[in-house]
């Protein structure tokens, strides 16, 4: 599935987003909460409402959002010494997007970031002035075209999910809610819809792989994981490792740290 420049909305929502309309420090930019990753289409982004006046995360479909994904068309990329700015447009709208340089991965990733070309990043979701933007901590080119009509589907299944546990948990207007969505009725963790989307379609290996990244001593680890450690710990073949982590990784489940072969989980 392919889809030309021609039929993205210019005028819709986000915006070239200033390099300096992020966290003060490239430090605060670099911390990864440990929530799952939610997918999501920049229309749902735009209308997404603040959660609770003590946390920083947003209100998607009814769902408590910190850590999402999405896939669009890279637009006004700016580069600076230390961070790059873009635009992500992927038909629904368009969000401004900001990822500090660091260190030398960071620096590979960005290298190949160019006005036209199709980008899966993961990011947190914040607000700048009232404008929201995404703080992005990954960036992986699309080079299969069917991962833009699969990210859709994501985002689909991911909807539909979360409406059927917000019915779930839906309360009493008069009875005492531990987290209150604006229509009166509970907010849906991310944690709750990943164990219905993100889990289903993994398999033994890849099941495996992602129980020991979430042991705490894994956690524990600031570098990341090996896959090398995990192959030998599991006793899998190397080769099987690395499918389970593009797996994983495809799924929002995962991600790479220092290099391609260090990886963290993004739940605890």
């Amino acid at each position: 599935m392919m889809f030309e420049s021609s039929q993205f909305e210019t005028t819709a929502g986000g915006g070239f987003v200033s390099s300096q309309s992020t966290d003060p420090s490239p430090a605060s930019a670099k911390s990864r909460d440990n929530q799952p990753m939610y997918p999501v289409t920049v229309k749902q982004i735009i209308e997404a409402t603040p959660s609770t006046d003590d946390k920083p995360n947003f209100l998607i479909d009814g769902v408590d959002v910190y850590n999402v994904k999405l896939i669009g068309m890279v637009f006004d990329k700016s580069e600076r010494l230390t961070d790059v700015s873009f635009v992500i447009d992927d038909g629904t709208g368009r969000i401004g997007c900001h990822r500090w340089v660091n260190d030398p991965h960071d620096t590979n990733e960005v290298e190949g970031l160019r006005d036209g070309i199709y980008v899966r990043i993961h990011g947190h979701l914040r607000s700048f002035q009232g404008k929201k933007q995404l703080v992005v901590y990954a960036i992986r080119p699309v080079n299969d075209y069917n991962e833009i009509a699969n990210h859709f589907l994501e985002c689909i299944h991911a909807h539909c999910c979360s409406s059927k546990l917000q019915e779930q948990n839906r309360a009493p207007v008069s009875a005492p809610l531990s987290i209150n969505a604006p229509n009166g009725s509970h907010a849906v963790s991310s944690s709750q819809i990943s164990q219905e989307y993100n889990l289903d379609g993994l398999g033994s290996i890849d099941k495996m792989v992602l129980d020991y990244l979430q042991l705490p001593s894994s956690l524990a680890q600031e570098k990341g994981v090996h896959r090398n450690e995990i192959a030998q710990k599991l006793k899998i073949p190397q080769e099987k490792i690395l499918e389970a982590m593009e797996a994983l990784e495809s799924e929002g489940l995962v991600y790479s740290t220092i290099d391609e072969f260090h990886y963290k989980s993004t739940a605890s």
